[in-house]
């Protein structure tokens, strides 16, 4: 993003790109696929829905999958495969921020499907909502979704659907760089240094 830039960007420069998505599975590395992501951007007090699709993971969704997200295998069988909706999705992330909750688990199986894809990795900054919540906000007993949504007053009608949770992560995502701005960030590196500040 710094496109060889000697300074870090500005935060209020950056344009975020938010994601999420839902899975057959923990393992991005092993046999479980993408079956519904996401990708929000932020800019300022913008955000869009760049991207929203089922995808066709090649494989069957366990009922407990489905009791999660709702997904079964009738509702992607006509959806695009990831291979046919990668382009689309390298286009709403391209130097952009990589945002997410838990950004772990998105960028890795995000980062695999494009590997055995396109044969491309991620790379890039990338911001974790989770991290920006525990350093930002005292007193939550837990930093999941649902109990930083219901901190910010947020309502998401679409729980463990991509779409409805990229979109409440954008609004907790500007709520928390406000947050930061006042404590004295302005540029992602101020960001990483007062999220890797120890909390007295």
């Amino acid at each position: 993003l710094a496109g060889g830039a000697e300074r870090s960007p500005a935060l209020a420069a950056c344009t975020f790109a938010v994601v999420d998505v839902e899975t057959t599975g923990m393992r991005a590395s092993g046999d479980d696929r993408v079956t519904d992501i996401a990708v929000v951007l932020v800019q300022g007090d913008r955000i869009e829905l760049a991207f929203d699709s089922l995808i066709n993971p090649g494989c069957a969704i366990s009922p407990q999958i489905t009791a999660l997200t709702g997904i079964t295998d009738a509702m992607v069988a006509d959806a695009p495969t990831f291979d046919m909706a990668a382009d689309a999705i390298l286009a709403a992330l391209a130097g952009r921020v990589f945002v997410a909750h838990n950004v772990r688990f998105d960028w890795s199986f995000v980062s695999a499907e494009l590997r055995r894809n396109r044969g491309l990795s991620l790379d890039g900054p990338r911001l974790c909502t989770v991290r920006m919540s525990r350093r930002l906000i005292h007193g939550l007993s837990s930093h999941a979704l649902d109990h930083v949504t219901a901190h910010f007053n947020l309502d998401n009608g679409a729980r463990h659907r991509a779409s409805g949770d990229a979109l409440v992560t954008a609004e907790i995502l500007r709520r928390l760089l406000a947050i930061a701005a006042d404590q004295g960030a302005s540029t992602l590196d101020d960001l990483e240094q007062l999220l890797s500040r120890r909390r007295r």
